[in-house]
């Protein structure tokens, strides 16, 4: 991507976050959101009622009895946006290519908060962290948030989920809504990169959402899911360079090959209620907005409840 292309396509995401943000009142939904950013003022003795999420449980082990961190509301919210910049969210069999699709719902998200007057930070990472932009205000930080989403060139081609998260969890001092935009593909279920990733990622995912407030994004595309009917296909794992053979004319092929797909999407879904995240899905084939407003909407009306 050239620097004049790079730029019209900053635009064209500003010009079209915008007119969402403006449709959907976002800005408003995120003012809702559980978990505001919060200043630790005391620990308390429990009472029921309490949050279960406030209790300190080192305290709670020293003390023999129940303790909970009690925090005061600020005004101002961080939203963190954690987006995979590894080599699978390159990958695209319709007009975007996951990592477009990431900038233009990161994009949203971020204009959202910038109307809601909140910070907005940026992690952008692959096995390793690849950029980290501090939470700031203003046009020209959103615009650099976008442009960084749409540009950077990553030095690696791997996943590290847990890695990025215990990154976060290490900078960010005040409580935020952190946003997980990733494809993972390398993270739960079948995965035979980095045995064991699954238990390292729910792990983390966990102590992300006790700290902050995480919101997985599962970015997934439709030919990850359904082979093309086109003979013989060599596929390679984008971030492994691993090939495999296949004939996709071959219904019992096609068959285990969407078998394998729906199994890694149940089982995230599993972990995930495991961990008690809450976690959207979006295909790149079809429009994100409506998605996005209705689980503001949920998320709003379980605050008021």
């Amino acid at each position: 991507m050239t620097l004049s292309e790079l730029l019209e396509a900053v635009r064209r995401i500003e010009m079209r976050t915008n007119r969402l943000v403006n449709d959907m009142m976002v800005g408003a939904y995120l003012s809702h959101f559980k978990g505001r950013g919060m200043d630790f003022e005391e620990l308390r003795e429990y009472v029921p009622g309490d949050e279960v999420r406030d209790i300190d449980w080192n305290v709670t082990y020293r003390m023999g009895r129940p303790f909970v961190k009690r925090y005061r509301e600020e005004r101002e919210l961080g939203v963190v946006l954690a987006v995979d910049v590894s080599a699978s969210s390159g990958f695209g069999s319709l007009r975007r290519t996951k990592r477009e699709f990431a900038a233009e719902i990161a994009g949203t998200l971020a204009m959202s908060a910038s109307r809601n007057s909140d910070k907005v930070a940026l992690l952008l990472f692959s096995d390793q962290v690849e950029l980290f932009l501090p939470p700031r205000k203003g046009r020209r930080h959103i615009l650099r948030v976008i442009r960084e989403m749409l540009g950077f060139k990553p030095r690696h081609r791997g996943t590290n989920i847990p890695a990025a998260l215990a990154f976060l969890n290490h900078v960010l001092h005040q409580r935020s809504i952190v946003f997980l935009l990733t494809d993972f593909l390398h993270s739960f279920g079948t995965d035979v990169v980095r045995p064991g990733a699954g238990r390292d990622t729910l792990h983390e995912v966990g102590l992300t959402n006790a700290r902050h407030d995480l919101v997985c994004l599962h970015l997934h595309d439709p030919r990850e899911s359904v082979l093309p009917r086109a003979g013989l296909l060599t596929i390679e794992d984008a971030e492994t360079g691993e090939l495999i053979e296949l004939d996709s004319n071959r219904a019992s092929v096609a068959r285990k090959f969407a078998a394998i797909n729906s199994e890694r999407l149940a089982e995230l879904d599993r972990a995930f209620r495991r961990a008690g995240v809450d976690t959207l899905r979006f295909s790149t084939g079809e429009p994100y907005a409506q998605t996005l407003q209705h689980f503001f909407e949920t998320r709003r009306g379980r605050r008021r409840g």
